[in-house]
């Protein structure tokens, strides 16, 4: 990041001296805390998404992040679900991906590398010599600059990603459609075109701890996942290629069973690989959006999440590397796996990888990826 990004909070005293109104939402985040500009030019601000369950969903164009959500737990009880910062100034001076909209190829390319066309394109390469998340200049690092909020319950971000931008061809225009319902559902809808031909792959990277604290790790949730195989990784946590059944293993979640149960069984190759759980699994939905594709329930508040997507693929990672160096919203310390991350998507290194679902988009076709994140209170 550029060190001009880091003028936060002048820039936000200036946005309240010159009149902006102090908004305070139900999680107790302070609008003025994000409003910003960075780049001489790009402003940063806050939206709330709201419902008629009294729901709450807040959003800055900073990454198309989700920043809060708050649901109700089996007592009633709004609780924050996802980690996150109480300021803009968390997300500019942390590397980090919380609640990020990331593109233009969430997950890793290996060695930052893929041919389209006969042309071997070279991205940036910065995890473990592979590219991760569109590079260290990705989506989540943009603001997106046009916003529309049409209603209260709905909020719509575009972004113009040049030709060139992180080594990728062709200018892609991508639009994030964030909506709330009436049942405490995120529905959040991926679009996006080109002018050249390109790959894509974009996914919400929200970190999920539904006990409402994340000083509690997520290792008590459990944890569904509608898939009878996965994709096994290498120890630079590259998918090798393989796609694996999880039966007799622990990958195994076809059977709702506590995240903790076995993830610190380190002579399982996998979980060594991945530190913990770090692996997309190839969803037995169909790309069917009405099929359960996971599910998450905390027993400490009853709170429980089903995802649904029209995607071939989910990630779980169960924050391995968060280490205690981030302080997030509240003063809370986010220590190893204070949350997990439950990233719908195509798999990872796909464009290297023979007979895996494409992830190629061409000029005049649309770009369309979904995922709805539904709250519920476990019975």
């Amino acid at each position: 990041m550029k060190k001009m990004l880091f003028a936060v909070a002048a820039m936000a005293l200036l946005f309240q001296a010159c009149g902006k109104k102090e908004e305070k939402t139900v999680s107790g985040l302070l609008r003025s805390d994000f409003q910003t500009v960075i780049n001489g030019t790009d402003s940063i601000d806050l939206w709330v998404l709201t419902n008629a369950a009294g729901a709450e969903v807040a959003i800055t164009n900073f990454g198309g992040r989700i920043v809060s959500v708050m649901v109700p737990d089996k007592n009633g009880v709004m609780q924050d679900v996802v980690l996150g910062y109480d300021s803009i100034g968390g997300y500019l001076n942390n590397q980090g991906d919380f609640g990020a909209t990331i593109g233009r190829y969430a997950n890793r390319i290996h060695q930052g590398r893929f041919v389209l066309d006969g042309d071997t394109i070279q991205l940036p390469q910065n995890n473990f010599g592979h590219c991760l998340h569109g590079g260290p200049e990705g989506w989540q690092y943009k603001v997106f600059k046009q916003v529309r909020q049409p209603d209260a319950a709905t909020l719509e971000m575009t972004l113009v990603s040049p030709d060139g931008d992180m080594n990728f061809p062709g200018t892609v225009t991508t639009t994030v459609t964030f909506r709330l319902t009436d049942d405490n559902a995120i529905d959040i809808q991926f679009n996006a075109t080109t002018d050249k031909k390109t790959i894509i792959n974009m996914c919400n990277h929200s970190y999920f701890n539904l006990s409402g604290n994340p000083a509690n790790a997520i290792t008590d949730h459990l944890l569904y996942v509608n898939a009878a195989r996965f994709t096994p990784v290498d120890s630079t946590f590259m998918t090798t290629g393989a796609i694996d059944s999880v039966k007799a293993t622990p990958m195994d979640f076809t059977v709702v069973k506590a995240i903790g149960a076995e993830i610190d069984n380190y002579d399982y190759l996998q979980l060594k690989n991945g530190n913990g759980y770090d692996h997309n699994w190839v969803l037995d939905t169909g790309n069917d959006l009405a099929q359960l594709a996971a599910s998450l329930v905390s027993p400490v508040s009853g709170i429980k999440l089903e995802v649904y997507t029209n995607e071939p693929g989910i990630q779980v990672y169960t924050g391995n590397f968060l280490d205690g160096t981030l302080t997030g919203k509240k003063g809370i310390v986010y220590q190893q796996r204070a949350a997990v991350c439950l990233e719908t998507q195509h798999y990872p290194d796909s464009p290297n990888k023979a007979g895996w679902p494409s992830v190629v988009l061409e000029p005049g076709q649309t770009y369309n990826s979904r995922v709805i994140y539904k709250f519920s209170v476990e019975q």
